[in-house]
């Protein structure tokens, strides 16, 4: 049984292992991570999964973002990260949906991410609504995706994806 919870500080240690055995500590140097400094996590978004152990089974984060000069605002999933004794078991899935729906039940209406979009396309995520988004160098712009959590959310949205401080 898998229990989905807010993230608290006290969760912080572990999710950062977590994130690290997942992605390595060099993840901190992607550029997505610069729009995370200085900027909090929306922490009603950011789950725990913990199984029935209470051992952390995984782990998804959301940060605030704005896209060009307007005060357009977005979600920046990631990361997102199932730990190796738990993968396969749809946990990652059950992440990102959940906070998906949490985040349109609080009025957000727009998310972006960067990753895979085979992987991401079920979520509704995909490339084509991404295109008129820049992200900071150096990212591979063909793993930038996009999703409308209310209709037309993205209808004629362009401009640099910055931190919403």
């Amino acid at each position: 049984m898998i229990t989905l919870s807010p993230e608290t500080p006290q969760d912080l240690i572990e999710i950062e292992t977590l994130f690290d055995l997942a992605f390595a500590p060099g993840r901190m140097a992607l550029s997505s991570y610069r729009l995370r400094e200085g900027v909090a996590l929306i922490a009603d978004l950011s789950l725990t999964a913990r199984d029935e152990t209470g051992g952390l089974a995984g782990a998804i984060r959301f940060w605030p973002v704005r896209i060009g000069d307007t005060r357009l605002r977005a979600l920046l999933l990631g990361p997102v990260a199932v730990h190796p004794t738990h993968q396969g078991e749809g946990l990652g899935g059950l992440l990102i949906s959940e906070s998906l729906q949490r985040a349109r039940k609080l009025g957000w209406e727009r998310a972006i991410l960067v990753g895979d979009e085979p992987y991401y396309r079920r979520f509704g995520f995909s490339r084509a609504l991404a295109a008129g988004l820049t992200f900071p160098a150096p990212t591979n712009p063909d793993r930038v995706l996009a999703k409308a959590l209310i209709a037309g959310a993205f209808d004629r949205v362009a401009g640099k994806v910055l931190p919403d401080k």
